[in-house]
């Protein structure tokens, strides 16, 4: 998961240092030793007596007092039991169970291991979909303090130039939803992005029925909801069928 790696040798550092004749043995399958300083880190564990060996534990229990944990040594095809008094299982980062809650009400987005997704993973990476919510720590990714402090203040600088300005860019192509024609059928609600239509209930002819309304501060004029609806009482400012029929007829398109 990006950190486990090396938080593993600086807590098996962290116990030589502390009781200098105990025994510290890693079993690994790959070292990801990537950062400025990581690779030396790791040579030095290993030089203050730390055994690491390749090979996943395929089984710990117990043997009188001691814990006993059955692998094999890959490197040399052999397999082996170790006596241990303790045995740490050094696990990779998982998102929050209740991070959900959060996306709801902030209307943020999602990647496929469920934590919170960046705008741009390159040009903004601090950036979420909705304005004004900007990223930092691990609740993007697995990643160590250094990195968290630097995203940290990247977040803290993005989030000061809008309060720096006193104003706010929104944008300007955001889709308009004809309240007349509207159905109510909702399929807008489910296609949008960033959750930026809802349902409301209005008053038609002394009826009341529901319709798309579009939170302009929210949307992005993607132009999804425009393409999705069945009745096109959605339109998008400034790209309406009354515009773009009439460039595409100009190319002899008919």
């Amino acid at each position: 998961s990006r950190v486990c790696c090396m938080y593993t040798a600086k807590l098996a550092h962290l116990a030589k240092d502390k009781i200098p004749d105990c025994e510290v043995t890693i079993f690994y399958m790959d070292v990801r030793a990537f950062g400025k300083g990581f690779e030396e880190f790791y040579d030095r564990v290993r030089r203050e007596g730390v055994q690491y060996i390749r090979g996943t534990p395929s089984e710990i229990f117990k043997r009188g007092d001691k814990l006993v944990v059955k692998a094999e040594d890959t490197l040399t095809s052999t397999p082996l039991e170790h006596e241990t008094d303790m045995v740490v299982l050094s696990v990779g980062l998982v998102p929050r169970s209740d991070n959900r809650e959060i996306i709801d009400l902030l209307k943020l987005s999602q990647s496929s291991d469920l934590f919170y997704l960046e705008a741009h993973p390159k040009l903004r990476p601090v950036d979420t979909a909705s304005d004004g919510v900007f990223l930092a720590g691990v609740c993007q990714g697995p990643k160590d303090i250094p990195d968290a402090v630097a995203q940290a203040k990247g977040a803290a600088s993005a989030a000061m130039i809008p309060m720096a300005s006193g104003k706010v860019k929104v944008e300007a192509q955001t889709s308009v939803v004809n309240e007349d024609t509207c159905r109510g059928c909702g399929f807008c609600v489910q296609v949008c992005p960033f959750t930026a239509i809802e349902l409301v209930e209005v008053n038609r002819m002394g009826w009341p029925v529901k319709v798309a309304r579009v939170n302009e501060a929210l949307c992005k004029g993607c132009g999804a909801c425009a393409a999705a609806c069945l009745s096109g009482s959605i339109q998008q400012r400034s790209f309406k069928d009354i515009q773009i029929l009439p460039q595409i007829q100009a190319l002899g398109v008919k």
